[in-house]
């Protein structure tokens, strides 16, 4: 059933894990196809007009992109792990729980994108110090959500702590310098348990 989907992702990319992660949860085959969106070479525009991954091909060529899309089609497509809530509040706690991991996201590659395609002279700190203070404020945020649940969305595992451990993970490859566990004691107890899971570990991304 699976056999002819395509993913078009980047080693690298949070936005990629995430959707390697929701597959490997949901025990989706797929053809992986690792792509530099970067390098002058990448192709990865006639599939993304975007130029941007991931990218899910379909059995019949149709693309699917954005990782918010990829990964709500996906979990339409087997009842197996079953991550999104079908309808209601459940579902909407856990898509904000992915808007706020992924607002996080934003801010961080921002902020990376600023000291590496960017030059020197023409950075901004008053720009970086406002991405940071995104990813301050929004670590608070599911500090606070999360307390001392077992789960994100109550008692079971879903795209809520997916979306949430890969932002974890994505601070630990490209901001190590940035010591979250002792600010957030209880993201890190959340993070452990969630990197010790396949999905997770056969999706760490290359040493940087």
């Amino acid at each position: 059933m699976f056999r002819n989907l395509r993913l078009i992702a980047s080693p690298t990319s949070p936005y990629a894990r995430k959707v390697r992660i929701v597959m490997a949860e949901k025990r989706i085959e797929c053809d992986l196809e690792l792509t530099d969106p970067w390098s002058t070479d990448t192709t990865i525009s006639e599939s993304n007009p975007l130029g941007k991954v991931p990218c899910l091909i379909m059995d019949d060529g149709g693309a699917v992109f954005d990782s918010r899309v990829i990964v709500e089609y996906l979990d339409t497509l087997t009842p197996v792990g079953h991550l999104i809530p079908t309808s209601g509040r459940q579902r909407v706690e856990v898509r904000t729980w992915e808007a706020l991991a992924d607002g996080i996201i934003d801010a961080l590659v921002t902020v990376r994108l600023e000291h590496t395609q960017r030059p020197v002279a023409l950075r901004s700190q008053a720009w970086i110090d406002r991405q940071f203070g995104k990813v301050v404020a929004g670590l608070e945020a599911a500090a606070t959500a999360l307390a001392e649940k077992p789960w994100c969305n109550e008692e079971r595992f879903t795209l809520a702590d997916i979306a949430l451990g890969v932002t974890l993970g994505y601070l630990d490859f490209r901001f190590p310098e940035i010591g979250w566990r002792a600010d957030y004691p209880n993201l890190a107890r959340h993070y452990e348990k969630l990197a010790a899971r396949p999905s997770f570990i056969e999706t760490v991304p290359p040493a940087a």
